[in-house]
């Protein structure tokens, strides 16, 4: 299984952090080891004092393939839910002063957080999808899927340009605006439409 990540893949998100925006999908991963297991408890990493959220439309591939066209890219995924890719972004911002890759900061084990899976439906792709994030019951991120720059189409078919996909992998499909640190105690919880699909407290 493998974990792909999108990032900057939200204007006002890439903008709050003083990213360029990009003009092609910025492709990075995590391995097995940063899933954040069922029933499992979320510890705040020793090595980072900043740690952020950022929640995230997650796709679960159901389709083995390489070289996908956007045409047929919807044939590869069948569940969609909300979840966290945990950043460590006092890691990140040293490591990229230096111009050096992401992995510390990023693909930490237990780094990436799931929800409950929603079987996709024609119907749930024919309108935005709204998701967002609650912080200690307050709302902190809000998104529609009509705002990523890139398609959940457009980005498994880029992608597959570069690696096969295999049924079980997940994609990550960016953050929208209003990342934000998060402490020992919090209780994070994400949301699909009105639905909970999460609820994480930080230890």
């Amino acid at each position: 299984m493998k974990i792909f990540c999108v990032g900057r893949n939200y204007v006002d998100h890439a903008k709050e952090l003083g990213n360029d925006v990009p003009d092609e999908p910025v492709i990075f991963m995590k391995p097995k080891s940063a899933l954040l297991q069922p029933n499992t408890p979320f510890y705040y990493p020793e090595f980072s004092n900043e740690l952020h959220y950022e929640a995230e439309l997650v796709l679960r591939i159901c389709k083995n393939g390489k070289y996908v066209t956007e045409k047929q890219a919807s044939r590869y995924y069948n569940a969609i839910t909300v979840g966290i890719d945990f950043t460590a972004r006092d890691i990140q911002a040293d490591l990229k002063k230096k111009g050096l890759p992401w992995e510390k900061a990023k693909a930490w084990d237990n780094s990436a957080v799931l929800g409950t899976w929603k079987d996709v439906t024609p119907e749930m792709l024919r309108k935005p999808i709204n998701f967002s994030l609650k912080n200690n019951g307050e709302q902190v991120q809000t998104g529609l899927s009509s705002d990523m720059m890139f398609s959940f189409d457009e980005i498994i078919a880029h992608i597959s340009n570069y690696f096969s996909l295999n049924i079980g992998d997940l994609i990550y499909t960016g953050t929208p605006a209003g990342v934000g640190e998060c402490v020992v105690g919090d209780i994070l919880e994400g949301f699909y439409e009105a639905e909970q699909m999460f609820k994480l407290e930080i230890k």
